[in-house]
């Protein structure tokens, strides 16, 4: 035996511990969702989406002008997209006692009207759930993975860009920020 074979015996053990510790602490440590990403797309007129909604319907974001809109990407399968849902039910929620609160709607990506009609009847979210069959609207916003947060002011520009999980405050709180609906009313 050489001395290379017996080395790399002695730190196999310590390469194995020291992954899997990086594992755990991957693992339990808490995605930040607080980090607004840029994008060129910020500022700029929201692109063209148009598809159709789980359940019937069509959704064309043009036809939301007047409104603020969230557009939230998002895989049924996805660990961080199911640990954010209460947080969009929540948001959702007041949104909907606001007047002229925002509205949400979840863009499908790489996912099957089943397996997110199931989801959403276990988890609740009564907000309208877009089709992306073939991508093109994660293309258009430049998604990298899901989940990933969008806001659209009633204007039709893009005003903000999240990656990763998001909460109900900081979504409100950035929505009030930009001059949107706020706790207490009005838009």
């Amino acid at each position: 035996m050489n001395a290379g074979s017996a080395t790399a015996r002695r730190l196999a053990p310590i390469v194995g511990l020291v992954l899997a510790a990086f594992f755990v602490v991957l693992a339990v440590s808490k995605p930040r969702g607080d980090v607004e990403v840029a994008s060129p797309l910020i500022g700029n007129p929201a692109p063209a989406v148009q598809s159709s909604l789980i359940g019937g319907g069509d959704f064309e974001l043009a036809r939301r002008k007047g409104s603020w809109v969230v557009l939230n990407f998002f895989n049924s399968t996805c660990v961080p997209c199911r640990n954010e849902h209460p947080e969009l039910v929540k948001f959702a929620d007041e949104q909907e006692s606001l007047d002229g609160g925002a509205e949400l709607f979840t863009i499908v990506n790489d996912d099957s009207d089943e397996a997110v009609s199931a989801f959403f009847e276990k988890n609740g979210g009564a907000w309208g759930k877009v089709r992306d069959p073939d991508g093109t609207i994660a293309v258009a916003f430049g998604v990298a993975k899901v989940p990933e947060t969008w806001v659209i002011d009633p204007s039709g520009f893009v005003r903000m860009r999240v990656a990763g999980e998001i909460t109900a405050s900081l979504l409100a709180g950035r929505l009030a920020a930009m001059g949107g609906p706020a706790n207490g009313g009005g838009s």
